[in-house]
């Protein structure tokens, strides 16, 4: 790796992840993020020339079911446990003040 992560870089970075660490954890994980970095540093020096990327590792296409469209529920049905309803719409109280927007 051409530039060390250093144990100021591990502080920034716990500074801004909002992480209490101790200088013993700053010096623990400066080692620890040091090793992973360098490790994938290692993928620069395979040779990939012709080699496509994977959007996935898997063959599949689709895992998932297809996009079939289906009846709903009937409006009854789908307010039959709601606390409050008006007309075939949930009923909620209001949570924003007057003209407060977002």
């Amino acid at each position: 790796m051409s530039q060390p992560i250093t144990e100021d870089d591990v502080r920034q970075v716990a500074k801004l992840s909002r992480l209490a660490l101790s200088d013993d954890d700053i010096k623990h994980f400066t080692g620890q993020l040091a090793a992973v970095l360098d490790y994938v540093g290692k993928l620069n020096e395979l040779d990939v020339e012709g080699v496509e990327p994977l959007f996935h590792p898997s063959d599949h296409h689709s895992v998932t079911r297809e996009d079939i469209e289906q009846p709903g529920l009937a409006p009854d049905d789908a307010l039959a446990n709601a606390p409050a309803r008006q007309d075939n719409f949930f009923k909620v109280p209001k949570v924003l003040g007057d003209g407060g927007g977002a």
